[in-house]
């Protein structure tokens, strides 16, 4: 069941198209945790020049989606409306598999530590729930400039 679909999607977080990367959220309980979902397909531009022959997401736009995931569920949490959410630090990123054009993303984000205006989240991304990335991302949130 899909919760958030691509316009709602935009009103929460600043990045559009080429690299706004959530294509829906199917889960999300504010203040806890998110599962949202990128459709990885052949047109994406950066499949073009990322192993021609044997395309492949990058890594660190699967870091990037996991983020964006995260910043909804972030800006959707009580004490954050309102405000920009931007990536402190990553750390403990592990890839385990390659994600190829035709993937479904399954992307999920669990709220771990909140104080003042930064916290930690949990993230893990999977394919046919076999894990493709893990990485914990510490967050600082702003007020929204502009």
């Amino acid at each position: 069941m899909c919760v958030l679909q691509a316009a709602e999607i935009q009103q929460l977080i600043p990045n559009r198209f080429p690299l706004c990367y959530i294509d829906q959220v199917d889960e999300l309980v504010p203040d806890q945790r998110i599962v949202a979902t990128k459709n990885v397909t052949i047109n994406e531009d950066f499949l073009q020049g990322y192993f021609p022959g044997r395309p492949e997401m990058p890594g660190t736009l699967i870091v990037e989606t996991l983020a964006q995931a995260a910043s909804i569920l972030i800006l959707k949490s009580t004490q954050f409306a309102q405000r920009t959410a931007y990536i402190g630090s990553i750390r403990n990123a592990i890839f385990h598999k390659c994600v190829r054009p035709g993937a479904r993303l399954r992307l999920e984000v669990e709220l771990t530590k909140v104080k003042a205006n930064m916290g930690i989240v949990a993230t893990k991304a999977s394919v046919d729930g076999e894990v493709v990335c893990t990485v914990e991302l510490h967050f600082v949130v702003q007020p929204t400039v502009g």
